[in-house]
């Protein structure tokens, strides 16, 4: 009988290591929508940003210490919800958007939704989705577009009054790409864990010398990037795709 209750006492509990990466990454995408409030919109970015580290690490510790469970799952997805959905869409209100009236907080409504229905959309499919690319532009990715504008903005003083609308562009482009259809590389067919030349390793020094010299310009252009890889990549496979069906029906 003591076996079996102290069964159950364990079912009952959770894994406490990936679940506080996962309230850390939480708080930060809460301290981002505290941040924008008090005109902190720098820090509001950077704590997007650390948000998406956290977010990054949570996933794979629980692999590596076998510490997965459903509640972690759907814990991480309401996270990601908060700092990836809600917090970019404050942050670039507070910052550009409120000055616009109806239209900007309709483009930021615009990028929450867009959002929300991308993490319901993976989490439905991710039991059938191919791996190796997402379908649709991850959250992350479309919050790190979006904290990086902000940063961008704050760091070289950029005159709101005539750059209101380019970020309601690109606040609800980010949101369409979301529920999108755009193939996006998911970088897991990488292997990490297998051997690469010495190289490598002075070109990842390299990366991290060219971000550090203006880590907001430099992490806005690579997420913005990623974001347009997306239709080429799409169109890429499809152009592939009738040319392979046009191969065959010549056979």
């Amino acid at each position: 009988m003591t076996d079996i209750s102290s069964e159950k006492q364990k079912s009952k509990g959770i894994f406490l290591l990936p679940n506080l990466l996962t309230t850390a990454g939480l708080f930060s995408g809460f301290y981002a929508v505290i941040a924008s409030m008090n005109n902190q919109f720098e820090s509001a970015a950077v704590a997007i940003f650390i948000a998406m580290i956290f977010d990054a690490l949570d996933g794979r510790v629980a692999r590596m210490t076998n510490t997965q469970s459903a509640f972690g799952a759907e814990y991480d997805s309401m996270a990601d919800m908060v700092s990836f959905g809600i917090a970019p869409a404050l942050v670039a209100y507070n910052w550009a958007l409120a000055d616009l009236g109806k239209i900007g907080w309709l483009a930021a409504f615009i990028y929450t939704a867009g959002a929300a229905l991308r993490l319901a959309r993976f989490n439905t499919t991710v039991d059938t989705a191919d791996k190796r690319y997402f379908k649709g532009l991850a959250s992350p990715a479309a919050a790190a577009i979006v904290a990086g504008m902000v940063w961008v903005g704050t760091e070289y003083n950029i005159d709101l009054s005539s750059f209101g609308i380019v970020a309601t562009v690109i606040t609800v482009l980010c949101g369409l790409l979301m529920v999108s259809n755009f193939r996006y590389s998911s970088f897991k067919e990488v292997k990490w864990k297998q051997k690469v030349p010495f190289i490598s390793i002075l070109i990842i020094v390299l990366a991290f010398v060219v971000v550090a010299t203006e880590p907001a310009l430099v992490l806005f252009s690579i997420f913005s990037l990623y974001a347009i890889s997306g239709p080429i990549i799409t169109y890429r496979s499809i152009k592939e795709l009738k040319a392979k069906e046009a191969s065959d029906e010549n056979q």
